[in-house]
C-alpha cells in the first residue's frame, strides 16, 4: 500500500488540496483519480472543467502524474 495524494488546479485556484487516499499500485490511483474527476465533472454548477488539471503525488510531495479534465470532457463544439 501507498499514499497517494491528489488535488485538483487551473490557473487561479486549487481544489481538494492533499486528498489522501491508499493504493496498491499505480493502477489503482488511475482508477481513483478517473472517480474523482468524473464526480467534480458531475457537481451541479456552472463550472469549466476543460482548463483543471488532477495533480497525484506521492507522501514526499513528488508528482507521480497529472491527468488534464479535458481528456474526460474534450473539447467544446
Amino acid at each position: 500500500m501507498a499514499e497517494v495524494y491528489f488535488h485538483c488546479s487551473n490557473a487561479r485556484e486549487t481544489v481538494l488540496e492533499g486528498c489522501r487516499v491508499e493504493v496498491r499500485d499505480l493502477v489503482e490511483a488511475q482508477d481513483y483519480a478517473a472517480c474523482v474527476m468524473s464526480s467534480l465533472i458531475m457537481e451541479p454548477g456552472v463550472e469549466d472543467w476543460r482548463n483543471w488539471v488532477l495533480h497525484v503525488s506521492d507522501d514526499a510531495g513528488y508528482e507521480i502524474f497529472t491527468v488534464p479534465f479535458a481528456s474526460m470532457l474534450g473539447k467544446p463544439h
